[in-house]
């Protein structure tokens, strides 16, 4: 049969196990729905880069976890095409010219029970008989110290830029993981929880989350946080998506398509 990025979408929802929100950002960013696809690019953010990499692999459908134009919402689309930014209007043409289709799968695949995202992530990271059954997203495993999970953390889900608050010799055992950006609320009532030694997270404000981690190892509140970086932090979890979507649509290929870590680190000058 003839496989649509229409189709994708219908068995997604028939087989998520969750309604759609009433508002979401779920839907199609870029293309036509009704187009023939020959395969499907499974990624956790759809950079030009991943787009030119799916293109060459004849996988015109593009699953993406985060926004095609950089906006959660989508409300810069028109001022980015206004301005004729740069950036937007290479990014554009190219989805043009080679008939990508461009699929946002971000609230549906969180709101799957259990999340698929901290599924993924939560696999990669050996972790996933340790969550606890009341507590999801929080994990008790082995005692070890701060400096040796942040380590693992970064080997697991291949984060080229990791860092972290606290001593690395304070031990821990009680990890709360919060992918992507989560924002400073939920990552303060994570790290105040007398049950939670830690929490690695993908991204936060630094005035925010990051003040208020290192103001909590001084009052002696937590150990710290570990900073995966947002890419390398769900990555893995849209790896899951990939495996699951893969059974969803076996009429054409579906890969993913990893997403770089955009950011690097450099050794401190010791002068």
């Amino acid at each position: 049969m003839t496989v649509t990025a229409r189709l994708v979408v219908d068995r997604i929802a028939a087989h998520v196990g969750v309604p759609a929100r009433a508002s979401t950002v779920d839907g199609f960013l870029a293309g036509d729905p009704d187009a023939p696809i020959r395969g499907v690019a499974v990624t956790v953010m759809a950079t030009l880069d991943v787009l030119h990499r799916a293109a060459e692999r004849g996988l015109d459908l593009v699953v993406t976890h985060e926004p095609l134009y950089f906006d959660h919402q989508g409300a810069s689309d028109a001022v980015l095409a206004t301005e004729d930014d740069p950036v937007y209007a290479a990014k554009s043409a190219f989805v043009a010219d080679h008939g990508l289709v461009v699929l946002h799968l971000h609230d549906a695949w969180h709101d799957r029970r259990p999340d698929g995202i901290l599924t993924g992530i939560a696999r990669a990271l050996g972790w996933l008989g340790s969550e606890r059954a009341d507590a999801p997203g929080i994990y008790d495993l082995p005692r070890t110290t701060l400096g040796a999970l942040a380590a693992h953390v970064a080997r697991s889900l291949d984060a080229r830029a990791l860092r972290y608050v606290g001593d690395p010799r304070t031990p821990v055992s009680a990890v709360g993981l919060q992918p992507g950006f989560q924002g400073f609320e939920r990552n303060r009532h994570m790290l105040a929880r007398p049950d939670v030694d830690v929490i690695v997270l993908g991204e936060g404000h630094e005035w925010e989350t990051g003040e208020y981690a290192a103001d909590a190892v001084t009052a002696g509140v937590c150990a710290g946080v570990v900073v995966v970086g947002h890419v390398p932090s769900e990555q893995e979890g849209m790896a899951e998506a990939g495996r699951w979507l893969a059974g969803l649509v076996p009429e054409v290929p579906v890969e993913l398509v990893a997403a770089a870590d955009p950011f690097r680190t450099v050794a401190a000058s010791s002068s």
